[in-house]
């Protein structure tokens, strides 16, 4: 069955926690402390840091960026929430220990009775993923939004793969053209080192959403089936450096914001192209990580465009202080913060609740 088929007739206005009103005093930056996945030690059988949004939170704190009360609290994505984009059919091959084993590449996995994986391994993926679809109605509201988790960009509808098991950015995307007037038009920046053909395989035949992706030609997953998704497509050598990167991010940015103006700017930026990273294969300096960034954020503020920002891959101890340095970065640059609140695409929905609660937003779903 196809993912048309399989959500047709689906009513967009299910009632949901993740577009609660979220009070004007709150950073638009979106975290919750079960992100982080622990159990057994079994999380460090993959490269990938499964700890890593904590600690940029915990050097965000520290640098005085950011406070327990003045961030965003993720909710988790519930099923129902999922099925906006995923298939009945793979929401139900989760439940299967061997089927997340695989998606997750940490093999002990399915020993585990599903109970544990799901509470352990699913929860923080699906928080994550609520995380997302929270981020994407705030940058409308407030400009921009960061996601310290998230950007699951291995998973489409139907399929998991890569350590994706749920679509985050299409689920971002789809809510946004659901619920938002006005948003109609959307670009994905993917930045990480790996294809995302997940959301390629998504918005394949989607003429709404313009895909720019940047990647290593020579690494997983190598799908060229989703490759006809990007409408701008940059492929890498490996080894490339910062001085090359960083000329063809910043031509090629430029060039599809020029060539589609979007109502939404989704950008997936991974830290796996660092250099020295095992999976990402390219060379990029901890620097040429705070300029990318500042790149994507300085074209988004330059045309007006509200941004979106995951995290994504990055599979360095050191990632995390490089992220936090980034988003420090940002702010230092006027490009995110206080100041760039100020403006006539702020929500209405906005009451004096804390940043944690959303007992008024679950009816507030649709606008």
């Amino acid at each position: 069955m196809s993912h048309k088929e399989d959500n047709e007739g689906k009513k967009s206005s299910h009632r949901t926690q993740l577009y609660a009103s979220v009070p004007r005093s709150c950073m638009p930056i979106v975290y919750h402390p079960d992100y982080n996945i622990t159990f057994m030690g079994l999380e460090k059988l993959h490269p990938f840091d499964a700890g890593k949004w904590g600690k940029v939170i915990r050097f965000l704190k520290e640098e005085g960026l950011i406070s327990d009360g003045n961030i965003v609290e993720a909710h988790e994505a519930t099923e129902e929430d999922l099925l906006v984009v995923h298939t009945k059919r793979y929401l139900n091959r989760l439940k299967w220990s061997l089927v997340v084993a695989s998606i997750t590449e940490i093999p002990p996995l399915l020993f585990l009775p599903n109970f544990l994986v799901q509470r352990k391994v699913l929860r923080p993926l699906r928080t994550q993923t609520g995380g997302t679809i929270m981020a994407g109605k705030l940058a409308v509201e407030r400009g921009w939004a960061i996601n310290v988790g998230g950007g699951f960009h291995h998973c489409s509808s139907d399929r998991g793969g890569g350590f994706c098991a749920y679509a985050d950015i299409t689920l971002a995307i789809k809510f946004l053209f659901e619920r938002v007037q006005g948003i109609s038009r959307a670009t994905i920046i993917d930045l990480d080192a790996h294809q995302g053909n997940g959301h390629e395989r998504d918005f394949l035949d989607d003429k709404r959403v313009f895909i720019m992706d940047v990647y290593n030609r020579y690494i997983y997953p190598g799908d060229g089936f989703a490759k006809r998704a990007i409408k701008r497509k940059v492929e890498l050598d490996w080894g490339t450096e910062d001085s090359e990167y960083l000329q063809k991010v910043e031509l090629h940015s430029e060039g599809a914001l020029n060539e589609v103006r979007p109502d939404i700017i989704v950008y997936n930026a991974g830290t796996d192209i660092l250099d020295g990273d095992p999976l990402g294969g390219l060379s990029i300096s901890p620097q040429g990580i705070v300029k990318r960034d500042e790149i994507v954020f300085r074209a988004a503020k330059r045309r007006g465009i509200p941004i979106l920002m995951v995290t994504s891959g990055g599979y360095q101890k050191k990632t995390a202080r490089i992220i936090a340095d980034s988003i420090l970065n940002l702010h230092r640059q006027g490009l995110i913060g206080a100041e760039v609140l100020e403006g006539e695409g702020s929500s209405s929905l906005v009451t004096s609740m804390m940043c944690t609660s959303v007992s008024v937003g679950s009816k507030l779903t649709a606008v």
